[in-house]
């Protein structure tokens, strides 16, 4: 986490997204007597205000005023709210690690690979504000998010004699499918994976490729590009 925090943007949001959330935590006691924790609401922000609704009275309205409830953000004082999402995304995978097998030691594979991830993830959103000159407040949105999921792409590996029990005759990169299951780490601008899967060598030498649906360790890696 402290290699992620590196960068300045990564995690922080101008505008609270609008939809359904539930309330994990706050230490504004008015907040907490009117929204206790665990509580669905449907939240939309302006400026340095949260207008909130009971999620149970978002699916009858379609316009926001009048509005029953408000909540001004305010220094020294915050609010955190989890919103759960289905998650679609396209990731590379740097490397791949390969145990040992066969009298092959562990291999490190850092060929090109490629796949798309589906998940369900849960997200975190810490609101809070800052006091500028002039009385006036800024908001200051901290989010994170946690995923899980499985994937599936196309990639390539180094085959060679030895990696196929001598079958192969001479060296080259073969294109391989991969899947397996995967735990997303999502700062914003970036996400972050940490993948187990297994491999299927396509062409004549798969079934003597000894890394043939076998488990691999590797990490998942991907831009936000909304």
């Amino acid at each position: 986490m402290g290699l992620l925090a590196g960068c300045a943007a990564v995690g922080h949001l101008d505008t609270l997204p609008e939809g359904r959330y539930t309330t994990i935590q706050t230490n504004d006691a008015t907040l907490q007597g009117a929204w206790p924790n665990g509580r669905s609401l449907y939240a939309r922000q302006s400026a340095d205000t949260l207008y909130l609704l009971p999620d149970s009275a978002a699916h009858s309205r379609t316009t926001w005023a009048p509005l029953p409830a408000y909540y001004r953000l305010r220094p020294g004082r915050h609010i955190v709210l989890a919103a759960r999402r289905l998650d679609v995304d396209v990731f590379t995978i740097p490397f791949k690690v390969r145990p040992p097998r066969a009298g092959v030691p562990v291999q490190l594979n850092t060929n090109f690979n490629a796949a798309l991830y589906l998940g369900r993830r849960l997200d975190f959103y810490h609101l809070t504000s800052h006091q500028l000159l002039g009385g006036r407040r800024q908001p200051i949105i901290r989010t994170t998010g946690l995923g899980y999921g499985i994937f599936t792409g196309l990639g390539s590996s180094q085959i060679t004699p030895d990696f196929t029990r001598q079958h192969a005759t001479t060296d080259y990169e073969g294109f391989v499918l991969h899947a397996g299951v995967a735990t997303i780490y999502d700062a914003h601008i970036f996400n972050l994976g940490l993948a187990v899967g297994a491999d299927q060598l396509l062409g004549p030498d798969g079934r003597h490729w000894i890394y043939q649906r076998k488990p691999w360790f590797g990490v998942l890696f991907g831009l936000d590009l909304n």
